[in-house]
C-alpha cells in the first residue's frame, strides 16, 4: 500500500492531467449505464421522479427488443446501417490517408494550411445548416444544379422524391464533413515520423512514391488499423444528422436513408416508448462491443503488433 501512495505522489502532476478526462467519462459514460435497466422495463413516468420512474416501471424482459425486427423495415434500416458505414469507413480511411499524404507533400507549407483549414472547416457546422446548403444545390425550383441542368436543355430532377441518387448523396456529404478532421489526424502522425527515415532512403536513390510506400504507409498502418477497428465498433450507429437532417425527413426516400438511429428517433416520436429506444441503444452497444473484439481478434492473429489489445 506504501509503495502504491509513493507512486501516486510521484506521478501526481500526470494523474492531475488525466483528472478532468476521468471526471467526464465517469459523469457522461459511466453513471449513464444505469439506464440501461429501462431496456427491460415498460417505462412509465412516475410523478416522483426519474429513479421512481425507473423503479415502479414493470419488468417486461427482452419484449422491448422485439420491434426492432417485428417489422417490415427491419431488413431496410439494418442493410442501410451496415452498408453507409461499411462504404463511409473505407472511402473515408482511404481519402483521409490520401489527403494527408498530399498536403504533406506540398512544398508551399503556407498554401497547404490553407488547405487543411478549409477541409477542417466542415466538420465545425451542423448538419442543419449543412442540410440547408444542400437544399439549395437539390431544390426543384431554385436549386442550383436544377438551374445548371435547365441552362443546357435539360429537365429539372425531383431531388428529393427519386431514391436512386441518395446513397451517393449522403455518402458524399458524410466524407465532405469528416474528412478534413480524420486527416489531420494522420497528419499528424505522418509529421512525427523521423525524418532520416526519407534521408536514408533518398540517399538510396527512392522516388517520391517508393518513400510513401515503404515508409511513410507502414509507419501509419498501426494507427490506420486502431481507428479503423474503432470505426467498425460503431457499424450499427449512423451519424443521425446525416440521414434525417439532409434528406429533409423526406418519407419517401426512407428505403435508402432510414437508419437504426432515425428509425428509433421516428418510433419515439410516434409511441413515446422510452424502453424500446433504449433497448434499440443498448443492442447497437453490445453489437459494438462484439464487433470491436472479433475485429482486434482477426487483426491479431494476422499482426499480433498491430491489434489494440
Amino acid at each position: 500500500m506504501s509503495s502504491f501512495f509513493k507512486s501516486l505522489n510521484k506521478d501526481k502532476v500526470l494523474w492531475f492531467m488525466v483528472l478532468p478526462g476521468t471526471i467526464w467519462f465517469l459523469i457522461f459514460c459511466y453513471l449513464p449505464m444505469f439506464g440501461t435497466i429501462i431496456a427491460f422495463k415498460d417505462f412509465k413516468i412516475h410523478r416522483d421522479g426519474f429513479f421512481a420512474s425507473v423503479f415502479n416501471s414493470k419488468w417486461v424482459g427482452l419484449e422491448n427488443f422485439n420491434f426492432l425486427f417485428s417489422t417490415e423495415d427491419a431488413y431496410i434500416i439494418t442493410r442501410n446501417t451496415i452498408l453507409y458505414n461499411v462504404a463511409l469507413i473505407s472511402l473515408g480511411l482511404v481519402l483521409a490517408v490520401g489527403i494527408a499524404i498530399t498536403l504533406n507533400e506540398l512544398v508551399n507549407k503556407r498554401m497547404a494550411k490553407v488547405y487543411q483549414t478549409a477541409m477542417f472547416m466542415p466538420y465545425f457546422l451542423s448538419w442543419v445548416i449543412i442540410s440547408f446548403f444542400t437544399f439549395s444545390f437539390l431544390s426543384v425550383d431554385k436549386g442550383i444544379l436544377n438551374q445548371v441542368i435547365i441552362y443546357f436543355g435539360g429537365d429539372p430532377v425531383s431531388w428529393y422524391g427519386d431514391t436512386r441518387f441518395w446513397p451517393y448523396i449522403l455518402i458524399f456529404m458524410g466524407i465532405w464533413k469528416s474528412i478534413g478532421y480524420s486527416s489531420v489526424v494522420y497528419l499528424a502522425a505522418i509529421a512525427g515520423i523521423d525524418k532520416s527515415y526519407y534521408e536514408a532512403a533518398m540517399i538510396d536513390g527512392a522516388s517520391k512514391w517508393q518513400q510513401i510506400k515503404f515508409i511513410t504507409l507502414p509507419l501509419l498502418k498501426p494507427l490506420m488499423v486502431t481507428l479503423t477497428i474503432l470505426a467498425i465498433g460503431g457499424i450499427f450507429r449512423s451519424d443521425f444528422g446525416l440521414f434525417y437532417q439532409i434528406p429533409r425527413d423526406s418519407g419517401v426516400l426512407y428505403s435508402v436513408t432510414n437508419v437504426i438511429d432515425t428509425y428509433i428517433y421516428r418510433s419515439m416520436s410516434t409511441t413515446g416508448n422510452l424502453g424500446m429506444s433504449t433497448a434499440a441503444g443498448l443492442y447497437q452497444s453490445i453489437v459494438g462491443f462484439i464487433m470491436v473484439l472479433v475485429t482486434n481478434s482477426i487483426v491479431k492473429k494476422i499482426s499480433k503488433e498491430n491489434a489494440i489489445f
